[in-house]
């Protein structure tokens, strides 16, 4: 019975974390000289810590911007920093579930035409992976175990609301289906009545003009 149940810990785990992988992405890239530059998209619960932290090398005469910003329907701009340079790190807590968009806008200050790219290192840590355990286990004296313990806790409760949120999206495109389906179907329905009304119209209006020139009785 204990090994069972260690098997079912170590798969829970596993699978926790195989599920929890994609909240967190750390891209390097080359920030060219359009401006603005395209955002970096990444998944976030509501109510959910975002960590951003980005490396940008300081080239004189340039600047780089960030504005990191959500795609729901409320168009949240939870921040705008201009001229960051060397390692940045800054915090938000998203307010509903949206993808979180980190846009990287490259400014010539000199209005020179040799606007040069730079390398930018960007990592973008989500929910659990943006606590900082070990100044949770400083703080409250936890083993390597507990901390962990707390961790996979962190990580089943994210994606139970993200679940959550999944299946309310699902409810609300099952809703829009369904009342689609319902408008069409009425659609046809008038569409059928107005045809056979208008065949009929036709049916009556050329009789009545046949009998006007004695064609038929």
């Amino acid at each position: 019975m204990l090994r069972s149940s260690s098997i079912f810990f170590v798969l829970s785990l596993a699978v926790a974390l195989l599920w929890r992988a994609p909240l967190a992405q750390a891209i390097k890239f080359e920030l060219g000289p359009t401006e603005p530059g395209e955002p970096v998209w990444n998944f976030a619960p509501g109510n959910t810590l975002v960590i951003v932290t980005a490396n940008v090398p300081d080239i004189p005469g340039t600047r780089v911007d960030v504005d990191i910003v959500d795609g729901s329907q409320n168009s949240n701009v939870y921040l705008s920093k201009k001229n960051i340079a060397g390692e940045t790190r800054m915090a938000i807590t998203t307010h509903e579930s949206a993808d979180v968009g980190v846009c990287l806008t490259h400014v010539d200050l000199d209005h020179s035409d040799g606007l040069q790219s730079r390398t930018v290192d960007l990592d973008v840590d989500i929910g659990a992976e943006a606590v900082d355990y070990n100044a949770i286990a400083n703080q409250e004296s936890l083993g390597l175990l507990e901390v962990e313990m707390r961790k996979l806790e962190d990580v089943v409760k994210e994606i139970v609301d993200e679940m959550g949120y999944l299946q309310r999206r699902e409810m609300r495109m099952r809703d829009t289906n369904e009342s689609t389906n319902e408008r069409v179907k009425w659609f046809s329905i008038g569409i059928t009545v107005g045809i056979v009304a208008l065949g009929a119209w036709q049916i009556f209006h050329l009789r009545s003009f046949f009998k006007r020139k004695y064609l038929i009785d």
